[in-house]
């Protein structure tokens, strides 16, 4: 990575405010800057740190009014954040892409390969397997029989695909991620034990996915688990057979989706948000983490938390009760003593 400013204004449709001919090769965190890199200026938390910074070039939005002297080039775009990401897909796809099959590779004959895939060390390719041009499977990633990647999909070390499963164009899934597992299923029996019920289902993940690093989606029971197009699961996230998640839907970290729950497009879950099975979840709700959802919402759009959650407003006005429930409750016992000792 070797830019000048005026690039990367022109790349971003911005205007530069210093030297159009300022350089940089590396990205930093502008409370972390140095010379030679390029940082970004979104939230004004972080406004400090723009008149030390030692970065050649920051990125700000365009109504930023400096309240000092900065030493840095400055780029003024509509959205700073957005802009720093755009630039950071730039600089990723930049890098030499890896090419080549290695030889300590385990492919079986009837597997149909794509070109200029790169197939690591140690990952195995089943029967009858389809691999899109330009994949990336790296070392010890496994796909089972019958499994089915597009293009420019990358799976990174250790991913396991279980057979039939399908994974779209131009997705990511990170390391240790399981796709199409056995669904959580078991009849309970007259002896007082459980018979396990056979998923015979499979996974779909649509285009644009990225799935994060330990991550486990169950194959369906009967038909398929669905992630559509553009969805995004941050790491060590689980989401259980017959699920179905919306376009374009974001969760973070450490939620659970219970089996055959229905999610809308664009939704957006924090961080251990927990959803009960069999329910339905409108397009664009907004869940706060460490939620719980014991039952649909069918409003579009609506911001719940809490456990179990309802409306935002509501639950923060709640909350400043939680919080005095102790005094309250002392007051009232010194209200019954006061009554107590009048009565008597």
């Amino acid at each position: 990575m070797k830019f000048t400013a005026a690039v990367i204004a022109e790349f971003l449709k911005g205007s530069v405010e210093g030297d159009p001919k300022a350089i940089v090769t590396d990205v930093s965190r502008i409370e972390e800057g140095v010379a030679g890199t390029l940082s970004f200026l979104a939230n004004p938390k972080y406004e400090k740190y723009i008149y030390g910074t030692k970065s050649t070039i920051v990125i700000v939005n365009e109504d930023f009014e400096p309240a000092g002297n900065i030493d840095a080039t400055l780029i003024r775009v509509k959205n700073a954040y957005k802009s720093f990401a755009s630039l950071l897909q730039l600089y990723e796809q930049s890098k030499p892409q890896k090419r080549g099959i290695s030889k300590m590779a385990a492919i079986a004959g009837s597997a149909s390969l794509g070109k200029d895939l790169y197939i690591g060390d140690f990952t195995v390719i089943g029967e009858n397997v389809s691999i899109g041009k330009s994949v990336q499977l790296f070392p010890q990633v496994f796909l089972g029989d019958n499994v089915k990647i597009g293009e420019g999909t990358i799976l990174h070390p250790g991913v396991k695909v279980y057979e039939g499963c399908e994974i779209g164009s131009h997705c990511v899934i990170h390391a240790g991620a399981i796709i199409g597992g056995d669904g959580f299923g078991f009849a309970p029996s007259q002896e007082n034990n459980y018979q396990k019920i056979p998923q015979v289902g499979k996974v779909i993940i649509e285009d644009h996915v990225e799935v994060g690093a330990n991550t486990t989606i169950d194959r369906a029971t009967m038909g398929a688990t669905i992630l559509h197009k553009g969805v995004k699961l941050d790491n060590l996230i689980m989401i259980a057979h017959n699920v179905e998640v919306g376009e374009n839907t974001v969760m973070a970290a450490q939620s659970g989706v219970s089996g055959s729950t229905k999610i809308g497009r664009n939704c957006m879950f924090g961080g251990q948000v927990g959803l009960i099975g069999h329910i339905t979840i409108a397009d664009g709700v907004k869940i706060a983490a460490q939620s719980g959802i014991p039952k649909s919402i069918h409003e579009e759009g609506v911001v719940v938390q809490g456990a179990p959650a309802f409306e935002l407003r509501h639950y923060q006005r709640c909350y400043v009760l939680f919080r005095r429930l102790p005094d309250l409750r002392n007051q009232i016992i010194e209200l019954e003593r006061k009554v107590a000792d009048l009565t008597h």
